[in-house]
């Protein structure tokens, strides 16, 4: 969501022409933004689920604001913009106001809140996968029962539900901390995690270099230490640390 602290200079903007390809679209957007500040940026997604979307990134947030009041339904390719004030600033405003390591901790938050939806889109889509068929039920139970089968065959029904992968799993109290170097130990991610609030402990695995769990009293402060610290380079840039939530 946007800080007050930190105030958005990005307008999002919304259906759009999906057949125009994006660099005329952008092109087009920078013409008709421009009159309202200066534009330093503009994304047009290409992906099939953002096709229609863009962000337009000016220097300042009163120019934002100014073309949010002024663009709103104008037609662009025959169709109305929808526009508002994106939720988060965006890589080209941090990059021009903060500092490297400011850019690298915005990355790493970026990446966790995509993490967070897509896993909770696939727990979504899991319950719907478990979820019976209306009328299922009843016509499970009118179905004849089958023969008990021979000993040693197979079973010839449906496998094991498709297991999400690690970067997916929902939020719970307990990450799973990754790609670590071998020297890491217990007091190098405790300085690392135990910044966060509610921090519990932290608990290598006997016998494995490179794996850790680090555990907090709420799910909202394993959260909060997953967005800071995921993709967090290590011993100068050699290794990745990767962070996910623990599989329950």
């Amino acid at each position: 969501m946007a800080s007050g602290q930190q105030p958005i200079a990005t307008v999002y903007v919304r259906n759009l022409e999906e057949r125009v390809k994006p660099e005329p679209l952008k092109e087009a957007l920078r013409a008709i933004f421009s009159d309202y500040g200066n534009v330093i940026d503009v994304v047009a997604k290409t992906n099939l689920k953002a096709k229609g979307q863009a962000f337009v990134v000016f220097d300042t947030p009163e120019s934002a604001q100014a073309a949010i009041d002024e663009v709103q339904g104008f037609e662009l390719f025959d169709k109305p913009m929808h526009v508002a004030l994106a939720r988060t600033r965006s890589d080209a405003t941090v990059m021009q106001t903060g500092d490297e390591d400011e850019f690298d901790a915005h990355k790493r938050r970026r990446m966790a809140e995509k993490d967070k939806k897509k896993a909770l889109e696939s727990a979504e889509e899991q319950k719907r996968l478990k979820r019976p068929m209306p009328g299922a039920a009843a016509e499970a139970g009118a179905r004849p029962a089958k023969n008990a089968r021979g000993a040693g065959l197979k079973s010839t029904g449906a496998g094991p539900a498709a297991v999400v992968p690690d970067e997916y799993l929902p939020p719970n109290r307990i990450l799973f901390v990754q790609n670590l170097p071998d020297d890491f130990d217990k007091d190098a991610l405790t300085a690392i995690f135990g910044r966060f609030e509610g921090f519990g402990e932290v608990r290598m695995v006997p016998g494995r270099s490179g794996i850790a769990f680090v555990e907090y009293e709420t799910e909202a402060g394993a959260i909060t230490a997953k967005e800071n610290t995921a993709g967090m380079p290590l011993k100068n840039g050699e290794k990745t640390m990767k962070v996910t939530y623990q599989r329950q």
